[in-house]
Parts: C-alpha cells; sequence; structure tokens
C-alpha cells in the first residue's frame, strides 16, 4: 500500500490549558479529496492550524510525504508544500485580484512561473479574470472565496487545506464553490476539506472523518454516511 501524503497520528492539542484535539488519527493519500466534517467549534480549525504550524501540538505526529512536520514553522511547512485556505479568505482587501494572486506566489521556486501559473489559475476561475484590476474588497463573498483559493493554488503545494469554503455564502454561492472544489478533486489535486454541512460534501469525498468534542467518532464514505441516519441525526442535525 502506498504511503499516504498526509499522515495524522495519535495528535493531542490545545490553548493555554484548554484541551482541544484528543488523539486524532487519520491519512489524506494523495490526489485524495478527504473531510473533516462536523459542528463549529469541535476543533476542526485547530487540527488544520497544527498542520498548517501555526499550533504546535502537545503530543502525536504529523507526517508529510514520510517526514515529520509536527511543530515546525509554518514557513517551513509552507515550503514543504502544505497550503491553508482559511477561513474568512483573509485576503489583502486594497489589493487588487491580480496582486492578491502574486502574493500566493511568493517561494521562489513558484514565483518565477507566476505569470504562466496565474493564467491557468484564470481558466480555472475565470471570475478573477474580468475581476483582475479590481481591489479584493469590492468583490462578492463568492468571489473573495474564489480568490482565496486561487492565491492557495499558485502557492504550488502539494496538499490544499480548506476550512469552510461554505461559510456565509447564499446556496447558489457555494454550489458554484462546490463546483469548483469537484474540478480540482478531477485534476488530481490533493484537499483536505473542513465542513460542517454534511450534504456538500457526501457525493464528493473519498473519506469521510466525523469530529465531535475534539475526537474523531466516526469515519467513511460518504455512501455510508448517507445511510447512518443516527450519525446524521446525533451529530449533523439529521
Amino acid at each position: 500500500m502506498a504511503e499516504p501524503l498526509l499522515a495524522v497520528q495519535n495528535l493531542h492539542a490545545g490553548y493555554e490549558g484548554l484541551r482541544v484535539l484528543r488523539d486524532v488519527s487519520f491519512d489524506v493519500p494523495e490526489g485524495g479529496l478527504i473531510t473533516l466534517l462536523g459542528p463549529n467549534g469541535h476543533g476542526k480549525t485547530t487540527l488544520l492550524r497544527c498542520i498548517a504550524g501555526l499550533l504546535r501540538p502537545s503530543a502525536g505526529r504529523i507526517e508529510l510525504a514520510g517526514r515529520r512536520i509536527e511543530g515546525a514553522e509554518a514557513e517551513t511547512v509552507v515550503g514543504l508544500g502544505v497550503v491553508l485556505i482559511p477561513q474568512g479568505d483573509m485576503l489583502f482587501p486594497d489589493m487588487s485580484v491580480y496582486d492578491n494572486l502574486r502574493m500566493g506566489a511568493y517561494l521562489p521556486r513558484v514565483r518565477k512561473t507566476f505569470e504562466q501559473d496565474v493564467e491557468n489559475i484564470y481558466t480555472i476561475l475565470p471570475r478573477l479574470k474580468e475581476r483582475t484590476t479590481q481591489l479584493a474588497r469590492t468583490l462578492s463573498g463568492g468571489e473573495r472565496r474564489m480568490l482565496a483559493i486561487g492565491r492557495g493554488l499558485l502557492s504550488g503545494g502539494r496538499i490544499l487545506m480548506i476550512d469552510e469554503p461554505s461559510l456565509g455564502l447564499a446556496p447558489i454561492v457555494i454550489d458554484q464553490i462546490y463546483e469548483i472544489i469537484s474540478d480540482l478533486k478531477a485534476s488530481g489535486r490533493t484537499i483536505l476539506l473542513v465542513e460542517e454541512n454534511a450534504s456538500r460534501i457526501i457525493d464528493i469525498a473519498d473519506r469521510i472523518h466525523l469530529l465531535d468534542t475534539g475526537q474523531i467518532v466516526w469515519a467513511g464514505d460518504g455512501e455510508e454516511l448517507h445511510s447512518n441516519q443516527q450519525i446524521l441525526e446525533t451529530y449533523l442535525g439529521g
């Protein structure tokens, strides 16, 4: 069996004595789309922060292609190919769409191919090409989310971690964002996706891990989740 691109093993983490994650383990295969599902406030974002090097876990291992990265600085983790698209997008509001995209290509290995790469992004996300000179603060919520995804793709990462892509968006816009995510999966991108809306990920996730109070309480594929009424009612509101 091939080694997973990302492996999290027995991870524990928290903030100032407050334990948030408890013995979390899961794998992300190369080219796979793995979802961390569950209600807000139960540790999903904390888990992404640990992987991204923004929070040092108190115990456990995180390996990227067999290399241990838990506790490494965020700059090192990004350089190794881990890209985090956080909640709220975190754009530069008074910079243009083009300049925000350029900020994604700050690593030396990707900076030199930016002009070619940005044209590829415009093909994937044509709305950004239409808005290329607009300031980020003038974009709609959906366009801001597209820009955050585009900037992440330009980082040249091996794994794309997307935190709550549907947060705060209208249903029709969420459909557009998930169409983009499906296209990225189809193109072979490795994706770790955080979501609280089960209906959005049942049909696209290769494997789903349900996180509740900092622990993985269930894991399976979309078909298994869809048929498990007890899990849906207990943890996801039916």
